[in-house]
């Protein structure tokens, strides 16, 4: 267990080790046009303070009136002078109206993405200043929080034109929202963005620079979601009485712990959300009021997705994004009746702690695959036992710390040989027929290397044409030999377009997952090898895109008759990405592919919950 000095950074190695990702959004409207100049100076004055390198501060900027326009995006410059060259020879870009809410998911979807340049999924903090002259003419509030919950740091400069509540809005928090009485004033609040930018944590989605005693006066965000199915009726009592115990015990307040109660059984009921109260009396009462729900079946699945998407949102009060621990308290009385397995497995990669409290009508073991682990899941044999176990709960949820991104660690000799989620993805469309021998030879040689057990080396292999087919998963063969008998008796699948862009999404959302056998959550490399023999018929980026921010390592092998461009964008990084002539060459890279694997960082995407031991 590591030790509170150990797993807090200090601000000393904040600042010497210190990386960001920096998007400027500006105003372009025709209301701006005078003070466009003001505005690009600024811009300049901001850049010069950056320690701007590959490795270091990156910076993008982005101009938007009616729509938006990326002069460069993360990746586009490494070196300050570039970018101050750019910045300088800025033109105004006009129009009307002003739309800010589209311009804010723009950055979301096109400038805070791997393939643009954004290291989120290795901890670098994301930070946005947004520079508005005037009110949004659309909705700013749904893709201001879409920016949040994704991380994303947002500090708003408006002026005497601009709507203050709705800059207060969009910004991280209202005191991270400034204000000018005229562009020209900038350089008075210039200072004050610095120091709130200088205190931003360097490890991921924490963003203060946390001490020990902030970490004694936890934060946290509590959800309990019941089950109110017709099965509990007797023992309702007893859940409400429990969770009005815990909540006595917490430190309520809108700073401090915050609450929520749900209730499900085929359907949902959110009694209260994390943002609803915020002292203890008045979330006391709500939990007294509550009136057992009713129905069947029971839908633990359906309730562990809707308090997933709906509840641990920044719109709910989650401050997820700020490094508050996201705990999940789940009482249930049945056995579910649909998949609980892929609404567990979103949860913990949103970095939630599930707790699982079941009584003798429950199954321990899908409370177990709930439970962030085993050691999470409690049973007793009936509710009017809750008190029985109440010590233990709550022992659990105040020894949660500041949840942290795990930082890059080199892969050791002895950590190569240790565990891997190896996916192949094979074009077996009608091109490549004739060489579908040769992929399927070269797999074979790719896992004869590998070291395959179900805690060692894990092999799923996808083929694909117009659509994709799982041959099987990473849980499905835990020995090499039966992966290798599978894979010599591969047939080709045949078919026509060729959909790249549907294959890639296919094993983001049905084989890089927990339910599939995918240990990304305990920081298991994921790796994808693609071998394509020809350009994709649908679009590639979104989905590679979004593989990477799963921080999924792709590796793409083509063909003379692939689109070499299209393979790079797909790859991990144009290097990655390697080129034959004809699939019977394969062997000639083979080598150079398992160098590659085998000098993998250890990216881990989740966030995963710390736990301290206080001396």
């Amino acid at each position: 267990m590591p030790s509170a000095h150990v797993t807090l950074c200090s601000i000393s190695l904040a600042v010497a080790e210190r990386r960001r990702d920096v998007v400027l959004l500006l105003d372009g409207s025709d209301g701006t046009r005078s003070s466009f100049p003001a505005m690009r100076d600024f811009v300049e004055r901001m850049v010069g303070r950056l320690n701007v390198s590959e490795n270091r501060d990156r910076v993008s900027v982005v101009q938007y009136s009616r729509g938006p326009e990326a002069h460069f995006y993360l990746n586009t410059y490494s070196r300050k002078q570039d970018i101050l060259d750019t910045v300088r020879g800025l033109r105004h870009k006009g129009g009307r109206p002003l739309n800010t809410g589209a311009a804010l998911q723009y950055v979301k979807d096109n400038v805070f993405t791997a393939s643009s340049g954004s290291r989120r999924v290795e901890g670098v903090p994301q930070l946005l200043i947004l520079l508005s002259g005037g009110r949004s003419f659309d909705n700013v509030d749904t893709p201001a929080s879409s920016l949040k919950e994704l991380g994303v740091l947002i500090f708003g400069i408006g002026s005497r034109s601009s709507d203050s509540r709705e800059l207060q809005k969009i910004s991280h928090e209202p005191s991270y929202a400034l204000s000018v009485s005229d562009f020209a004033d900038l350089p008075s609040v210039q200072q004050q963005l610095f120091s709130n930018i200088d205190t931003v944590f360097v490890e991921g989605t924490s963003i203060t620079t946390t001490t020990i005693d902030e970490v004694r006066r936890q934060r946290r965000d509590i959800v309990f979601l019941l089950d109110g199915s017709d099965a509990t009726r007797s023992g309702f009592q007893a859940m409400k009485e429990f969770v009005q115990t815990i909540v006595a015990r917490l430190d309520i307040a809108e700073n401090r712990d915050r609450v929520s109660v749900v209730q499900y059984s085929r359907d949902i009921d959110v009694n209260f959300y994390l943002n609803t109260y915020t002292t203890k009396e008045d979330i006391l009462d709500g939990v007294k009021r509550l009136r057992h729900k009713g129905g069947r079946p029971l839908y633990t699945g359906a309730g562990l997705q809707y308090v997933r998407d709906n509840v641990f949102t920044a719109s709910s009060g989650s401050r997820q994004q700020e490094g508050v621990p996201q705990i999940l308290v789940l009482l249930s009385g049945g056995r579910s009746s649909d998949n609980v397995d892929a609404a567990s497995s979103s949860l913990k990669e949103l970095g939630v702690l599930t707790i699982g409290v079941g009584s003798r009508g429950s199954d321990s073991r899908e409370l177990q695959r709930i439970s962030y682990d085993s050691n999470y899941a409690l049973t007793v044999s009936d509710f009017s036992e809750l008190p029985n176990v109440q010590e233990q709960l709550l022992a659990s949820v105040q020894a949660v710390a500041v949840p942290i991104i795990p930082p890059f660690t080199t892969v050791t000799a002895e950590q190569r040989r240790a565990r891997r989620d190896v996916v192949f993805l094979l074009d077996g469309s009608d091109g490549t027929r004739r060489s579908f021998p040769a992929m399927r030879d070269f797999v074979e040689r790719m896992v004869e290397r590998l070291n395959v057990s179900e805690n060692g080396d894990r092999v799923s292999v996808v083929q694909y044409s117009r659509d994709p087919e799982a041959h099987f998963y990473l849980n499905t063969y835990s020995n090499k030999e039966d992966i290798l008998e599978t894979i010599r008796g591969l047939r080709h699948k045949g078919g026509r377009n060729l959909n790249t862009g549907a294959a890639l999404q296919y094993v983001r959302d049905n084989i890089f997952t927990a339910s599939s056998g995918s240990r990304r959550v305990e920081g298991v490399p994921q790796l994808l090898i693609l071998l394509s023999d020809g350009r994709s018929f649908d679009n590639v980026d979104t989905a590679a895109s979004s593989l990477k921010e799963l921080g999924v390592f792709i590796f793409g092998i083509g063909s003379r008759s692939s689109d070499s461009r299209e393979l790079q964008r797909i790859s991990h990084e144009p290097s990655y990405a390697l080129s034959v002539s004809d699939f019977a060459d394969l062997p000639s890279v083979q080598q150079q592919i398992f160098t590659n694997i085998n000098t993998v960082l250890v990216e881990r995407t989740p966030i995963t919950t710390t736990v301290i031991d206080w001396p």
